[in-house]
């Protein structure tokens, strides 16, 4: 489908509302969407505030009943792919995915990864955590890349392990503000393999325990870092720049914790906002490099 050049001034302010709920969460995603064309940033604002509004469901303790609220918007799905959405986001979405052509199980599946925070406080093993974060992250992405574009089937095993990649660091970054809610996403496995107790982690200990622990899901993420690189096909390089440049944004914050000992207990640690330009001016470099040698 063509880009979309204008959109009639209710959807354009819809739009607009996707697009102020990126901005001021201060996302990664948010500097990375400026290398797409405006009718692309559009669509990524929309899904990005879908998945901002489901997810806060979860976390937002003054949500009296978030079993029923995410009902409601299992029901408001269904209303934006039988074209009759009633809130200002999911219009933005409605018409997000009949231009893209997006698959209704990807946003199930993200409501169902919220649905796992309303029931899960601890997963025994990687392989549960897994599937937390195939939903939450990995589902993300497979919408992501279909707003991106591409032509290589193997492009949704990139965004699968990306996605996970991603949500190993935020679980890596957020375990003190986790731990806050009462909510340890490292597995106990590793907790029990180190010689970490769950008390340790809800009281925001730091040892060297807990950096073994922590170098130890690090290393994880690193490994699903290289799958998603290693399944890049080459021919949809230069349609996902704007997923390489989360990658780098993603992969640098990952760094800035091992360069940290893992102090994640100090504080929730950020990359600047001129930081976060940079690196999605290296993806576009990196992308007009690849170009001019093909």
């Amino acid at each position: 489908m063509g880009a979309l050049t204008e959109v009639d001034g209710t959807l354009a302010a819809d739009f607009a509302r996707c697009a102020s709920i990126t901005r001021k969460s201060s996302s990664n995603f948010y500097y990375a969407f400026k290398l797409l064309p405006a009718y692309r940033r559009r669509a990524l604002h929309a899904t990005y505030a879908f998945c901002r509004f489901v997810d806060d469901i979860a976390d937002d303790e003054q949500v009296r009943e978030p079993a029923a609220m995410l009902q409601r918007w299992r029901e408001e799905l269904e209303r934006v792919y039988n074209g009759a959405p009633t809130r200002a986001i999911s219009r933005a979405l409605a018409d997000s995915v009949r231009r893209f052509s997006i698959p209704r199980r990807y946003f199930e599946e993200i409501i169902d990864g919220v649905e796992m925070d309303l029931t899960h406080k601890r997963y025994r093993t990687f392989e549960e955590l897994r599937l937390y974060c195939y939903r939450v992250a990995s589902a993300v992405g497979l919408v992501c890349i279909e707003i991106f574009g591409y032509r290589n089937p193997q492009t949704r095993t990139y965004a699968e392990n990306l996605g996970i990649a991603f949500q190993l660091t935020n679980i890596i970054r957020d375990v003190r503000e986790d731990a806050g809610r009462g909510r340890i996403y490292l597995p106990l496995e590793d907790l029990e393999r180190f010689a970490v107790a769950q008390e340790e982690v809800l009281a925001g200990r730091h040892s060297e325990r807990f950096e073994r622990l922590m170098e130890f899901q690090a290393r994880r993420a690193w490994q699903f870092y290289r799958l998603a690189e290693q399944a890049l096909p080459a021919e949809d390089r230069s349609s996902l720049l704007t997923a390489e440049a989360m990658r780098l944004i993603y992969s640098a914050l990952l760094q800035r914790i091992v360069k940290s000992r893992y102090r994640v207990m100090d504080g929730k640690l950020r990359l600047s906002a001129p930081h976060k330009l940079f690196l999605v001016g290296r993806a576009w470099a990196s992308g007009r490099l690849r170009r001019g040698r093909s």
